[in-house]
């Protein structure tokens, strides 16, 4: 499959604890300044987070719409408690606006309704793919951790979906029933005191040599380098990527969008943008190693392959 028109943007939900008016104003400014089609919202990480952006939740929707943006909704992407399973039932049931599911359990309730899937639930294979598909997803975003020659085969392997791709963040890589970023403050889950708070960015974790390993943000163990498939989008585009992912850092994620849609235009030649990204977002280590089938920690230099258009 090879598409004639660029991917779309799309604004993942922010996986860190933002309060609740840093978290409003800046999907205020996504709205009115971000070039993205789609924005994700709503707690994915840590239920017990929900009330710090609930009282906004509506506001923000307004806004985005407002500003033409489609919003989808995210469910939590690990459930193990009964009030949480009880807020997946009520979302499904009450909600106008379509559904992230990044959750297995998520998807029973979803059965034969139009809904997505998040880059947390493993999607590896083509069957995979045509089996949610015929469940009702109608677009899946794909696991970051996997190679272009696999999203290569699934997106052949599955012509009636859209496939999405996770192109800027770190990387989540691992959720928990355990809250390590409570305990490494000296906190238990129970009694967290939203701790995760102090690093909205996550909270750094090196190995005992002192090297840089990964980052905790609550239960959730991302990578502490951000992925940045910006020399890769062009080959995205071309084998039927529908759509690209940016996942909210603690950063000018304005910034980042118009250098995304950029290179997607070819207004900007994509390794100017790898400089100009370094400088938005100077704090993590860029990486592309994955999507090259390397470890994901590893940047790979661009090599052109003009004969198929991709990089």
């Amino acid at each position: 499959m090879h598409r004639t028109t660029s991917p779309s943007l799309t604004m993942g939900p922010v996986y860190y604890l933002w309060d609740g008016p840093k978290w409003r104003d800046f999907h205020f400014r996504i709205a009115d300044e971000a070039p993205v089609e789609r924005v994700v919202i709503g707690e994915t990480v840590c239920s017990k987070r929900q009330h710090f952006i609930e009282p906004h939740i509506a506001e923000v929707i307004e806004r985005l719409e407002a500003a033409g943006k489609t919003v989808v909704l995210s469910t939590l992407s690990l459930v193990t408690l009964e009030r949480e399973s009880r807020q997946i039932r009520d979302l499904v049931a009450d909600s106008e606006h379509m559904i992230e599911a990044n959750d297995l359990s998520a998807l029973g309730l979803l059965n034969g309704k139009p809904h997505s899937i998040g880059p947390l639930v493993n999607v590896y294979n083509a069957p995979t793919a045509r089996l949610l598909a015929g469940r009702g997803a109608t677009s899946i975003c794909l696991p970051p951790e996997l190679p272009f020659t696999s999203v290569e085969k699934i997106v052949a392997g599955a012509p009636a979906i859209a496939f999405e791709v996770f192109a800027f963040g770190r990387m989540p890589l691992a959720i928990s029933a355990r809250c390590a970023h409570a305990r490494s403050k000296g906190k238990i889950k129970d009694n967290c005191q939203f701790v995760c708070g102090e690093d909205p960015d996550g909270l750094p974790v090196k190995t005992l040599d002192r090297q840089s390993f990964l980052a905790l943000n609550g239960v959730q163990t991302v990578s502490h380098t951000c992925q940045a498939l910006l020399g890769e989008l062009a080959g995205l585009a071309a084998c039927g990527i529908s759509a690209i992912r940016l996942s909210p850092q603690d950063c000018d994620m304005v910034a980042v969008a118009k250098l995304y849609r950029a290179v997607l235009d070819n207004s900007l030649d994509a390794d100017e943008a790898i400089m100009l990204l370094r400088e938005i977002y100077p704090t993590a280590a860029l990486s592309n190693g994955f999507h090259h089938a390397r470890e994901g920690a590893a940047w790979v230099a661009r090599a052109r392959d003009t004969a198929h258009g991709r990089v």
